[in-house]
């Protein structure tokens, strides 16, 4: 059974509802980054940041799968598929896509503030502050931030290693570690990028590109490769 590896960003999450990571004024929904995305940031106004996540997971939970989520979920007939995806939603996991891996965490988990590797289900849409992990640290969001090392890239790196197939939907191939991902696919692979600037971003040789939006082009590339 051929393997498909399947690389996801922002833009297919954006066909949902869910904002882009960041716009072109350079800010995430009216805050810069610097402020509710990195460690110094949570040092420095945790009730900030926890707020910010809260809202950004209510907008998680109330969203649902669009037509490209679900589309996916159908090459799994034919092929064996794995999802590795930026985006730190579960929009995959609630379409039906069984194996997926999240380089950037899952926002509808908690982490300890010591010991990322202590994750816990979140009840609701909130992390409260006075919320604490088994030793005694407050939990914050299950999200990479920046400035922060990404534990799954090895694991991302064997899987895009075996891609017999790589596509990849709705990211601009610019933000890194993530990106450097491109450098793994074996050059006998069928390379696709849908993006509706796929064209101009795609740095990959041999590769069909789609300049089109996830939920046009992902169901026609899927019809095709399930043909």
């Amino acid at each position: 059974m051929k393997h498909i590896v399947v690389f996801t960003g922002a833009g297919i999450s954006a066909e949902s509802g869910l904002k882009t990571f960041r716009g072109s004024d350079g800010l995430w929904e009216g805050y810069r980054v610097e402020d509710v995305a990195t460690p110094e940031a949570w040092k420095r106004d945790p009730e900030r940041v926890q707020h910010f996540y809260n809202v950004r997971r209510k907008a998680v939970l109330e969203a649902k799968p669009n037509a490209a989520h679900l589309a996916l979920v159908a090459l799994e007939d034919k092929y064996r598929v794995t999802i590795v995806t930026q985006n730190i939603d579960d929009l995959h996991e609630r379409a039906g896509s069984s194996r997926v891996l999240h380089l950037h965490g899952l926002i509808t988990k908690a982490q300890s503030d010591i010991n990322p590797s202590l994750t816990y289900p979140i009840a609701g849409s909130e992390i409260r502050m006075g919320e604490c992990c088994e030793l005694g640290s407050q939990l914050r969001p299950h999200v990479v931030w920046f400035g922060e090392p990404v534990p799954a890239m090895g694991t991302a790196i064997g899987i895009c290693r075996q891609a017999d197939i790589f596509i990849v939907v709705g990211t601009s191939l610019q933000v890194y570690p993530a990106a450097g991902l491109l450098d793994e696919i074996p050059v006998r692979a069928a390379k696709y990028f849908i993006d509706p600037q796929a064209s101009t971003l795609s740095r990959l040789s041999d590769v069909t590109c789609v300049d089109d939006k996830a939920t046009v082009a992902v169901p026609i590339l899927v019809e095709k490769l399930m043909a």
